[in-house]
């Protein structure tokens, strides 16, 4: 998969995964998806973003962690 919205420099944000080279991490877009932010809240919060960033974003951690095993605690 080629991820067109997603940049990798080692000279910004030590290289971790951004939006566009823009300092924001997918991690952090990730994250507030997570916590039941609505993708109007996000925009509002980063006025850079665009709609297709965030989904990138998500396409691209999906992507990440698909052949990974990532151990769960059972109750």
């Amino acid at each position: 998969m080629r991820f067109i919205r997603i940049t990798i420099d080692p000279d910004k944000m030590g290289g971790v995964p951004c939006i566009r080279g823009l300092r924001i991490p997918i991690a952090t877009i990730v994250g507030m998806v997570a916590n039941g932010m609505t993708e109007k809240e996000i925009l509002d919060a980063y006025p850079d973003l665009e709609p297709e960033d965030i989904k990138e974003a998500l396409l691209y951690a999906a992507e990440a962690v698909k052949e990974r095993q990532i151990p769960l605690v059972t109750a």
